[in-house]
């Protein structure tokens, strides 16, 4: 850490000699500041933030008096007077402590006990279980991931799982529901970075939550991982050191104590404490989309008019509204719950807002990060480089695999996404200028790529947190996870984002992965030998 530091304050003395100079290529010294930044530091906000700092003495030539000044006139103050930004940072807070509420009321315990209480094979019953917490965590990865490791791991000793595979069921199903749910705490952050993309391409008026709709089928590599995921389970699918991790916690299974699912009454108010909550945040964002976005009377309601208003919603708002409902509905479903343990209501929300200032932080350096490219020009110099020489084709595939070594190295999606973004964007725009296709395809592949370091990479916060949830070494759930990112990045390159920029179908390109993917087990009992059940 030390020698990071070094080299950073190098980074920024060099940029102090490059604002001399006015070569184009300055205009994307900014985010090279900020990856390499990112990469030493294992930090996405001061990453970032240094990033912007170095944009701002190349904006004033190397005036260092003139650049703080420049950096809160210019920069900043712009970034938080935007109604978009502040609600979206409004929108991020509320969530988190939206999340924190339906944690702590414990209802999700009180579906788990009666599902597992049912009886039949209680190993793969906790590794369905940490899926299905995946899927209905939806709204936070980062719970999901909490939520499942904390909850399954005395039952996979019980029952013959290793925790190495529980770590790669709840780390693998968190960010790759949150980063394709139209609800979660990354949503607002997404559509933030695609506004900054086409700001960036000095486009003011776009439609980011209808292009978000429009990457949720191709974004491939989270999609081809929860395919993998329920694979793995389905067919006990061990690839490299996992299959030695669950052989040994065969070799220690002792049988489960009887489990105690409550009665009838305390399973009904843990599920009302869950989904209505979830239910009344998704209606809220469908009906608020509708009703924002649609032109003319809203009844009947037409296909047409569903495509029309989601485009043309400002989802900003419907997004923030949709917030403050839900929390009150959570709030009011948990309250009981929460106090039965020796909280309070507001003390876990509070807490949930608290988890997330340090997001929202790093959704504000990246804003800044964005606004210095933009007055810098780098939008434009990469369209004129990059314009001729680089074919459409494989532009989605070219920009899925930079996001893969750019999160890998660093551990960061969020500051994967505040580098690439603003770039990926007003490039696709000069290549396939009006194609809504290509713009979805790329963005897409800035999401999958973004991913795929919060999954494997050891520097990722996410990856620390299923291991610590699962008590397991980081280590050994690194090595134990890579091979199926791995598998499932591999797939989303050469079955997804390569026949999509080719103009293969997303769907046709999904329904190919997956037939790929059906195929793994086979050629591991073909040619390796298979593990037990």
């Amino acid at each position: 850490m030390r020698y990071g530091k070094r080299l950073v304050l190098l980074l920024l003395a060099l940029t102090f000699v490059l604002s001399h100079f006015r070569e184009p290529i300055v205009s994307i010294w900014p985010s090279l500041v900020a990856l390499l930044s990112v990469l030493l530091l294992r930090k996405a906000l001061p990453g970032l933030l240094i990033g912007a700092v170095s944009g701002v003495i190349l904006m004033t030539q190397g005036n260092l008096l003139q650049a703080p000044i420049v950096f809160i006139s210019d920069i900043l103050v712009p970034a938080l007077s935007s109604e978009w930004n502040l609600s979206v940072l409004a929108f991020t807070l509320l969530l988190g402590g939206f999340a924190s509420l339906l944690e702590k009321g414990r209802g999700f315990d009180k579906i788990l006990g009666n599902w597992l209480s049912k009886g039949g094979n209680l190993s793969k019953k906790v590794e369905w279980s940490a899926f299905s917490i995946g899927i209905v965590c939806f709204f936070d990865g980062l719970a999901s991931s909490l939520l499942a490791g904390r909850a399954l791991r005395p039952l996979a000793d019980k029952t013959g799982l290793s925790r190495a595979k529980l770590a790669y069921l709840v780390d693998s199903t968190g960010s790759a529901v949150a980063c394709v749910a139209i609800m979660s705490t990354w949503i607002a952050y997404q559509l933030s970075m695609i506004r900054e993309g086409y700001l960036a391409a000095g486009i003011p008026d776009s439609q980011p939550f209808a292009l978000f709709l429009s990457s949720i089928p191709r974004n491939f590599y989270c999609w081809f991982t929860l395919v993998l995921v329920a694979l793995t389970i389905r067919r006990s699918l061990n690839l490299g050191s996992m299959k030695k991790f669950e052989e040994s916690a065969r070799t220690k299974f002792t049988p489960p104590d009887e489990l105690n699912s409550g009665n009838d009454k305390d399973l009904s108010n843990g599920q009302s404490r869950v989904f209505i909550p979830l239910t009344v945040l998704i209606g809220c964002l469908f009906l608020g989309l509708y009703q924002n976005g649609v032109e003319g009377t809203a009844w009947p309601v037409t296909l047409f008019k569903i495509k029309q208003a989601f485009g043309d919603a400002q989802s900003n708002l419907v997004l923030l509204y949709s917030s403050i409902i839900a929390c009150l509905v959570a709030y009011f479903y948990n309250r009981k719950a929460i106090s039965a343990t020796g909280s309070s209501s507001l003390r876990e929300f509070a807490r949930g807002i608290g988890r997330f200032i340090s997001p929202s932080l790093v959704l504000l350096a990246a804003w800044c990060l964005s606004g210095t490219l933009r007055e810098l020009g780098a939008a434009a110099y990469l369209s004129q480089t990059l314009t001729g020489s680089l074919s459409p084709a494989l532009f989605p595939v070219s920009v899925f695999l930079l996001g893969v070594l750019i999160s890998f190295t660093t551990g960061t999606s969020w500051g994967t996404m505040g580098v690439l973004m603003p770039l990926t964007v007003p490039v696709c725009a000069s290549l396939a200028p009006g194609s809504d296709a290509m713009m979805a395809s790329a963005i897409a592949a800035v999401f999958s790529g973004a991913v795929f370091g919060d999954h494997c990479s050891p520097l990722s916060d996410t990856t620390l947190v299923s291991s610590v949830a699962c008590e397991i070494p980081p280590y050994d759930h690194f090595r134990t996870q890579l091979p199926y990112a791995l598998l499932a990045a591999s797939i989303a390159a050469l079955a997804g984002f390569i026949p999509l920029g080719l103009g293969l179908s997303p769907w046709i390109c999904l329904t190919l992965g997956t037939a790929i993917l059906l195929c793994v087990p086979w050629v591991r009992d073909k040619f390796l030998p298979a593990s037990n059940p």
